[in-house]
């Protein structure tokens, strides 16, 4: 099948984002006395939107909305200010894209991190390339593994489902990919496992960017 399109995720995807995440919620968990993680064990934690990454990091006795309210405020204005102290792209994700867009395959990003924080890691380390779509997570639309934002995407770049290749490093993306009707492609660098992708429905795995170009057609 001919591929036209790509849907990435970007945090553990196309962005190694971790250590700016887990230094931000660290910060803010710590404000209300709650104990912190390393970056690593972030990786457990993140993946279905901002609210439910609080409710993980915060203990049973504090998870109520307040608190959990108070953290959000706390962690957007941190993450805003440090959002890419540290981030970059992973190795192979620069040379990938460059391929992309000489074989005119069709870019979109698909994000359960905040709107407004995806797209300033886009603009900020991805503005190279020209992703057509930019989603991250708003109020108004649901979010992955909800195939609502994937199929927007199909619909505002004129293309079928089944001729656009998802990549992601979780669950999350591989539900996405399935429920949408696109073909789920997962990333063994990210921050879950390759037997996670697996058990979600991965149809591919790839340990490193370029390998994607092999399945285009």
């Amino acid at each position: 099948m001919q591929y036209q399109a790509c849907i990435f995720d970007l945090d553990g995807t196309l962005l190694n984002t971790i250590e700016d995440i887990a230094t931000a919620m660290n910060s803010s968990i710590a404000a209300v006395d709650c104990p912190q993680y390393s970056a690593s064990y972030y990786k457990r934690l993140v993946g279905q939107g901002l609210d439910m990454l609080i409710k993980r990091a915060l203990p049973e006795n504090k998870n109520n909305n307040e608190t959990i309210n108070q953290v959000k405020i706390l962690f957007r204005k941190e993450c805003l200010l440090h959002l890419t102290d540290t981030t970059c792209p992973y190795p192979g994700i620069p040379e990938l894209l460059d391929q992309l867009v000489k074989q005119k395959i069709k870019l979109a990003v698909l994000s359960n991190k905040p709107h407004e924080m995806t797209l300033l890691s886009v603009k900020r380390l991805l503005s190279s390339w020209p992703f057509q779509i930019i989603i991250g997570a708003e109020a108004e639309r649901a979010k992955k593994p909800d195939p609502a934002g994937a199929l927007l995407i199909a619909d505002k770049l004129d293309i079928k489902p089944e001729h656009i290749l998802f990549i992601g490093d979780s669950d999350v993306d591989m539900q996405t990919a399935r429920y949408a009707g696109m073909r789920p492609v997962g990333v063994t660098w990210g921050f879950r496992s390759k037997e996670e992708l697996i058990e979600s429905g991965a149809d591919i795995l790839i340990s490193e960017p370029l390998e994607l170009l092999r399945y285009l057609k």
